[in-house]
């Protein structure tokens, strides 16, 4: 499709509305034109019948008619049985006249017009008629030019003028566009300032989703740069330490006893990176479904179920770790993906288990509310988490405690997964917690026949 300049477009509807505007103008002038014109001449024959008529009643009258007539007119007497006793146009005999319009108006109603042209002859004559006292009928009639000879005589200085005012709208849309279009063209100069350059209020809505927009744009990209160094900074760790064990155990250097402590060392490492690589795929996945604004995966999920099937997973690595891992609550029916339900699942309770403390408790409870929603709870015992820092645990790659959370394995990714499967399904997450005290992570979805 083609597209049209903005200035183009608006100076064409500027200058349509201007040839419109002229045409109508036209057309009513013309049309107001016509009434005067017509109403001037029938007054002006009204008034000289009114005066011929007063004269008529004069003594001798019939004999003087043609004193009375002026110049340009002509004027007739007509008996009541429609002969014509005088006409000022000369003493031919004339045809009866009683079948004349303006004739019959007279001797019904006591006046009558009529009104008869030539377009050949480039005249129209206006005839009117009143009747005498004594019955007869006087009737004045003059000859004018018609309305189109006078538009014809007229036409070229109409034409001109059309195309002079033609020519002033043409220049006067442009004009006026380029002052209404410059102004928008100038936001455009300097978008950090765009809201300050705003030269209608109408576009005030536009300047600021283009503000908001740029402002999305700058961020996500710094979002994506910041997440590429991460991830490079975070493979690059384990592969450095895998590198080094093999690479001594390669040369020989390593002793023979300290080969199993460095394949230890090189299997955590690269399952720490496998960790952090499925992380990544997650993320990725759950960007993609949120970015192609696409229907997510949906089936009902009773997070009951999901929870014990995680405390059944996760019981190995309580009990390593000496932490009471318990689950207890009521079937919560919600609609989502199984798979990520527990994935979400997995991560709340793995987080729980590893920055707690030997003798600690953690505990998964499900419930079911009256305000429509289900919630999943995971609460520990823990070293729990600043107040300061509650804000910034669902970003990627943030660590309270980065050297803690390598020690025990964490991607830092856990926690930005599971926020990213919440808002996928329309639910919230929230968190609560007191260094040394505990946490408490609480997700809630819409109930499954609610959503």
């Amino acid at each position: 499709m083609k597209l049209r300049n903005m200035e183009e477009k608006i100076s064409y509807r500027l200058f349509l509305m201007g040839f419109v505007g002229l045409v109508c103008t036209a057309a009513l002038c013309i049309f107001i034109f016509h009434r005067a014109f017509t109403k001037q001449a029938w007054t002006a024959l009204e008034n000289e019948a009114s005066l011929v008529a007063v004269a008529c009643q004069l003594p001798d009258a019939a004999e003087h008619l043609e004193d009375f007539a002026p110049a340009d007119l002509r004027l007739t007497l007509i008996a009541s049985d429609g002969s014509v006793i005088f006409d000022s146009d000369g003493p031919q005999q004339m045809e009866n006249h009683l079948s004349r319009p303006e004739i019959q108006q007279a001797l019904e109603s006591g006046e009558g017009r009529d009104r008869r042209d030539s377009r050949t002859m480039g005249f129209e004559t206006y005839y009117y008629a009143v009747r005498l006292s004594g019955g007869e009928v006087l009737r004045v009639a003059q000859n004018s030019e018609t309305l189109w000879s006078i538009y014809d005589a007229a036409l070229p200085a109409i034409l001109l003028s059309c195309l002079l005012m033609m020519g002033v709208a043409a220049v006067m849309a442009g004009l006026l566009t380029r002052s209404l279009v410059q102004p928008v063209l100038q936001m455009t100069d300097d978008l950090d300032h765009i809201q300050e350059r705003v030269p209608y209020k109408e576009l005030i809505p536009f300047a600021e989703s283009i503000h908001s927009d740029r402002i999305l744009r700058e961020n996500n990209e710094k979002m994506r740069q910041e997440f590429t160094a991460n991830v490079s900074h975070e493979l690059k760790t384990p592969l450095t330490s895998i590198s080094g064990y093999a690479e001594l155990i390669e040369t020989g250097i390593a002793k023979p006893e300290d080969v199993a402590e460095f394949g230890h060392k090189i299997h955590v490492e690269a399952a720490r990176m496998i960790r952090l690589v499925n992380d990544i795929l997650a993320l990725s996945h759950l960007d993609n479904v949120s970015d192609a604004r696409v229907a997510p995966p949906m089936e009902t999920v009773d997070l009951l179920d999901v929870v014990r099937d995680c405390v059944d997973r996760q019981k190995v690595n309580a009990r390593r770790a000496y932490i009471s891992l318990t689950y207890l609550g009521e079937s919560a029916p919600v609609l989502g993906s199984r798979a990520l339900l527990d994935e979400l699942c997995q991560n709340l309770c793995d987080n729980a288990i590893r920055y707690n403390r030997p003798g600690g408790k953690v505990q998964l409870i499900t419930a079911c509310g009256r305000d429509g929603h289900c919630t999943l709870t995971v609460r520990d015992n823990g070293i729990g988490i600043p107040a300061e820092a509650q804000s910034s645990v669902f970003e990627r790659f943030y660590r309270v405690d980065k050297g803690r959370s390598r020690e025990l394995g964490g991607t830092g990714l856990g926690l930005s997964i599971v926020k990213h499967i919440v808002q996928l399904y329309g639910g919230d997450i929230s968190v609560d917690s007191v260094v040394e005290k505990g946490t408490v992570f609480q997700v809630r979805f819409p109930l499954a026949h609610e959503l």
